[in-house]
């Protein structure tokens, strides 16, 4: 069976334009990057908190640097859920897209507050490649109230964030 020419000038451009851009990117990446800058490459994960997202702009906090000692975490709440809260204390960078949006309490079971009051952040859980089920939710800007849920809302627990970390 015949090739079509035109069809075979497409598959030839279309791999030239791929080996093209694939030269490009390992230019940058041996040389820094286009604009002459150092190459982005990942701070060290800081314990208890997620890796950012490699080009995400992190500030240091010193409440984020200072250790928490395990006693000021309830027991019910997972080791994950000191990150979270301190990215929510620090205003993120977050690793969901959905993290400070509006929590809407549509069921009621948490004190009836106006709309905006309260916000949802993930909670991260190991071996997972979504969000899961666990949530942290806070109440105010900034948050005064901190509720836990461990079961996508159906049931919540009030905590205090821990001081070391505010």
């Amino acid at each position: 069976m015949a090739r079509h020419p035109r069809t075979s000038r497409f598959t030839w451009l279309t791999w030239l334009l791929l080996l093209a851009g694939l030269a490009m990117l390992w230019q940058q990446r041996s040389s820094g990057n286009a604009s002459g800058a150092a190459p982005i490459t990942p701070s060290a994960p800081v314990a208890g908190l997620p890796h950012p997202a490699p080009g995400v702009a992190q500030t240091a906090s010193p409440a984020a640097s200072r250790p928490v000692p395990p006693a000021a975490l309830p027991a019910f709440l997972p080791p994950q859920a000191l990150g979270t809260i301190a990215l929510i204390q620090r205003g993120g960078p977050f690793p969901h897209p959905q993290d400070g949006n509006v929590f809407g309490n549509h069921e009621g079971r948490l004190p009836r507050q106006p709309r905006g009051w309260y916000r949802e952040y993930t909670v991260d859980t190991p071996g997972l490649n979504h969000r899961g089920a666990r949530r942290v939710v806070t109440g105010g800007n900034p948050p005064r109230a901190w509720y836990y849920s461990d079961d996508h809302y159906r049931s919540f627990r009030s905590f205090d964030a821990p001081q070391a970390l505010q």
